[in-house]
C-alpha cells in the first residue's frame, strides 16, 4: 500500500461520509470528497460544516489546510484514487421494502467511472447478499476490482471519536479484497473484525433492529405504566439501580431517524417479512406520538389549547430533522389543538418560533427532541416528557 493512499469518498459530505474523510486525513490519506449536493461541496470547500459533528468544526479547516482533503461535485475524480468508499444513502420504497433499483443505479454511475486495481468499499447499509452480487456484476463486465463490506455503526454527532473507538468489521468479496480493505481501516488504529459478507451485512441489521426493538420494549413499559398511574422514570430508576442484568435497559423515547426503522423494515424485507417482533416494535414505536396525545386529551382540554412541541430533530443536541417523530407528534396536534408552535436551537424554519415564546403561548408543552438546553427549564404548564429527560418539570 503506498505511504499515503489516495481515496474518493462517494457521498463524501454526508453524516457518514465527511467524519470519515477527515478522519482519513487525519491518518495521512489524500481524500476526495465526492457528492452531488453542489451547496454542500461549497460550504466543506470552505472549511463550514453543513450539519452537527462534535469536534468537527475545527478539524475539517484543519485537514483542508494540509492539501490532502478536497471536495468535488463530478464522480471523475474516482479513477485517480485508489480506493473507493460508497457511503450513500439507502433508502426504502413506499411499502418499506429495499429499494434496489435506485441503489443500483447510484452504483452504476459509480461503475462507470472506476478502474481495474481499485479497492471498492461499501460503506452504506445494504441487503444481505448485495456485496457478493455486486462483485458478480463485476466480474461480468470484465473488471478488474476488488469489492469488501466495511459498515459504519457510529453514534451520529460521535463520528470523530467513535471512528477511531469502535472495532471495524471487515468482510471483502475475495481474501485480497479483505486483506485490501483491512489494511486501509488500520491507519484509524482500531481493531479489526473479519467476517463473510453476508454475516457483515447482517451484522449492521442486526445492531440497528437490536437498539429499536428496545427503544419499543421500553416505549411499551411506558404505556402500561401509564395507563396504571404509575411514574415509569421511578420505576425505571428502581430496576436499574445496581443491578447489571438490566444495564441495558434504556429509557422511553420517541425512536426516530434515518436508520432504525429503516433497517428494522430491510431486515424484515431480506426474511420475507417474518419478522414479527421487528413489525410489532415497529407498530409500537411509530404509534408513540398518538398514544402520547391520547394520554394528553384523557386529562386536558385540547380542542381549544396551544400546544408547544420543545425540539424537532430526531434526537437531541442534533439538527438532523430526517425521519423525526416530532413531526407525526405535531401533525396529531395540529388535528387536535387550536395551534401548535414549534422551537428547536438547532434547525432552521421560518415556521418555529422562539423557545421562550413557545413556552409562553402553550398552554401545554410536549418533549420532541433532549436537547441539552431544555434540561434545567421551569416549565408552569402541563408537560409531556416521554424522555424523563427534563428536571424540574414544574415551578
Amino acid at each position: 500500500m503506498a505511504t499515503e493512499p489516495s481515496i474518493a469518498i462517494v457521498g463524501g459530505c454526508g453524516h457518514v461520509g465527511l467524519p470519515l474523510g477527515i478522519a482519513f486525513t487525519r491518518a495521512g490519506a489524500r481524500v476526495t470528497l465526492v457528492d452531488t449536493d453542489a451547496e454542500r461541496v461549497a460550504a466543506v470547500r470552505t472549511g463550514r460544516m453543513p450539519f452537527l459533528e462534535r469536534g468537527a468544526d475545527r478539524a475539517l479547516p484543519e485537514a483542508l489546510a494540509t492539501g490532502r482533503l478536497t471536495a468535488v461535485t463530478s464522480l471523475d475524480a474516482m479513477p485517480d484514487a485508489e480506493y473507493v468508499i460508497v457511503a450513500i444513502g439507502t433508502p426504502v420504497d413506499e411499502f418499506l421494502d429495499p429499494a434496489v433499483r435506485t441503489f443500483d443505479r447510484e452504483i452504476d454511475r459509480v461503475l462507470e467511472r472506476v478502474r481495474d486495481g481499485q479497492c471498492l468499499v461499501l460503506r452504506s447499509t445494504v441487503f444481505p447478499g448485495v456485496t457478493e452480487r455486486l462483485a458478480q456484476r463485476i466480474r461480468e463486465r470484465g473488471a478488474d476490482l476488488d469489492v469488501a463490506y466495511c459498515p459504519e455503526r457510529i453514534a451520529q454527532g460521535y463520528a470523530l471519536e467513535e471512528l477511531h473507538a469502535l472495532p471495524q468489521i471487515i468482510a471483502g468479496a475475495t481474501p485480497r479484497a479483505t486483506e485490501r480493505a483491512e489494511a486501509l481501516f488500520r491507519r484509524l488504529d482500531v481493531r479489526i473484525i473479519t467476517l463473510p459478507a453476508v454475516e457483515a451485512e447482517l451484522a449492521k441489521l442486526f445492531s440497528n433492529a437490536y437498539r429499536y426493538l428496545t427503544f419499543a420494549i421500553s416505549n411499551q413499559f411506558y404505556l402500561i405504566a401509564q395507563r396504571y398511574g404509575a411514574d415509569f422514570d421511578r420505576v425505571h430508576a428502581a430496576v436499574t439501580a445496581d443491578y447489571p442484568r438490566l444495564a441495558g435497559f434504556s429509557k422511553a423515547g420517541l425512536a426516530g431517524g434515518p436508520c432504525l426503522l429503516k433497517d428494522t423494515m430491510q431486515l424484515g424485507a431480506f426474511n420475507h417479512n417474518a419478522f414479527p417482533i421487528g413489525h410489532a416494535a415497529m407498530m409500537i414505536n411509530e404509534g408513540l406520538p398518538a398514544s402520547l396525545v391520547e394520554t394528553a386529551k384523557a386529562k386536558h382540554h385540547l380542542a381549544g389549547a396551544t400546544a408547544a412541541i420543545l425540539g424537532m430533530a430526531f434526537k437531541g443536541n442534533s439538527d438532523d430533522a430526517r425521519a423525526s417523530l416530532a413531526y407525526k407528534l405535531r401533525k396529531i396536534l395540529t388535528l387536535e389543538c387550536r395551534r401548535v408552535l414549534c422551537t428547536d436551537p438547532y434547525i432552521q424554519d421560518p415556521t418555529f418560533v422562539p423557545l421562550d415564546t413557545a413556552l409562553r403561548d402553550a398552554d401545554i408543552v410536549f418533549l420532541g427532541a433532549c436537547h441539552e438546553e431544555y434540561r434545567d427549564l421551569v416549565i408552569d404548564k402541563p408537560v409531556v416528557d416521554v424522555f424523563g429527560f427534563l428536571r424540574k418539570r414544574r415551578a
